[in-house]
């Protein structure tokens, strides 16, 4: 489960040139009012770099960065309550993917068709040879 969700992670991160300023999550109807979209942002991007399961580090994270040095709720969370939203997240961050992946191949199997539909180049100009119209 933890290499599915790391992969998960790198794959929505890839999307992004600067995932630490551009990263954007789809909350849906459930977003949060404590955690603001920067520090979910900071959150995803160090569970990138320091691996799931590292809490103890991800809170020293939070404690060291300048970004959140006068965020106090973010400081006050326990190691659990990190863990807690992390989780969140990355539901989030996997649902997006699959709709992502399945907006991709849905793309891709109407390009398919397209392409299917319209007759090529190829066999229009041997039909004019074949038949030319006087």
């Amino acid at each position: 489960r933890k290499d599915e969700i790391m992969k998960a992670i790198g794959k929505k991160l890839d999307r992004y040139k600067n995932p630490w300023l551009e990263l954007k999550i789809q909350y849906g109807q459930n977003k949060g009012k404590l955690y603001n979209e920067e520090c979910d942002r900071f959150m995803i991007c160090m569970i990138h770099k320091l691996g799931y399961g590292n809490w103890d580090e991800l809170k020293a994270a939070f404690r060291t960065s300048p970004l959140f040095r006068f965020d106090w709720f973010v400081k006050s969370r326990t190691t659990q309550e990190l863990a807690r939203r992390c989780d969140t997240l990355i539901r989030l961050v996997e649902r997006e993917n699959q709709e992502y992946d399945e907006r991709e191949r849905q793309a891709r199997k109407e390009k398919k068709l397209a392409k299917s539909a319209t007759p090529s180049k190829r066999a229009l100009a041997r039909q004019q040879t074949e038949s030319p119209t006087s």
